[in-house]
């Protein structure tokens, strides 16, 4: 199970930073708070990821649901009183797969904090 819950952490991690490099791409680049702050989120997507990988301890597991808490709490922020004079609508694919990825980030890391992911952890 160990195996299949790091994998869902990686997967859910990259897609988090995929997610904001195509954001960047497209818009967030001409943002000055937002746009170096959607790629410090690619590269933390990516350091997370590798962490997941090699570093079997409780702290990835956090860091992985904090990671995907603060993004959706970025993004919940830029859709009601805006983040850094960023107002989003919900209304994009690339939206939505945020979310989703943002809350699988969560999940994962949750689910790598659970009693026996941590037992493994220390092995």
């Amino acid at each position: 199970m160990s195996l299949l819950i790091r994998a869902f952490a990686v997967v859910s991690l990259l897609g988090v930073g995929v997610v904001h490099l195509i954001g960047w791409q497209d818009w967030a680049r001409d943002e000055s708070v937002v746009g170096p702050l959607f790629l410090l989120n690619v590269v933390a997507s990516v350091v997370l990821a590798t962490a997941v990988l090699v570093w079997r301890h409780w702290l990835v597991g956090l860091a992985t649901l904090g990671f995907g808490a603060a993004t959706l709490a970025a993004y919940l922020l830029s859709l009601t009183v805006g983040f850094f004079g960023v107002h989003e609508q919900f209304q994009t694919s690339l939206e939505v797969w945020g979310v989703v990825t943002d809350v699988a980030c969560i999940v994962a890391g949750a689910l790598l904090l659970l009693p026996g992911e941590r037992n493994r952890a220390r092995a």
